[in-house]
């Protein structure tokens, strides 16, 4: 069976063993010795010049001052990615902050429904137009077909009567 290495996997080998090490050392250093960081910028290094095999070929002398110089400049870019992007904070203490509660607020729109069963149609459909559907009273007037003066005396007395039903229901201000 032939030799199935590829020139590229052979550039790499030889990329690794002799460089590898040297370029971990530089880089942690400039990582202030967090070793994981280290080795992922070593590993993306590598993977550049993988991408580069032909022009590393290419070259004549070493190789590493181009190692060095890509390593440097994925620290550089990640640091500037980091200071770019907010600070990560720690989620332990929203944890703890109470969140708005669904059931709460499914039983008062439950209760408010209720109570507005309990007004007229009038005071309703006039309630409904102007607080629910936020048109003023002259637009109410036009789509319930009443004087607007009639709209404001039933808006009143609807949120009379509706009090007076939430109150019933142990609802208070």
């Amino acid at each position: 069976m032939a030799d199935s290495t590829a020139p590229d996997e052979e550039l790499m080998r030889a990329l690794y063993e002799e460089h590898a090490g040297p370029l971990l050392a530089f880089v942690l250093r400039l990582v202030a010795g967090d070793r994981h960081r280290a080795e992922d910028v070593v590993q993306e290094t590598l993977l550049r010049a993988w991408r580069n095999a032909g022009q590393l070929q290419r070259a004549t002398g070493s190789v590493r001052p181009w190692l060095v110089t890509v390593a440097r400049r994925i620290v550089i870019d990640s640091h500037r990615s980091r200071q770019a992007r907010p600070q990560e904070v720690d989620a332990g203490p929203l944890e703890s902050m109470p969140a708005a509660d669904e059931i709460d607020r499914a039983l008062r729109l439950m209760t408010i429904t209720e109570a507005l069963g309990d007004l007229s149609a009038a005071h309703r459909e006039a309630l409904i137009e102007t607080y629910f559907k936020g048109r003023t009273v002259n637009e109410a007037a036009e789509v319930l077909r009443v004087p607007a003066g009639t709209v404001r005396s039933r808006v009143f007395y609807a949120l009379r009567s509706l009090k007076l039903s939430l109150e019933e229901r142990g609802v208070t201000a």
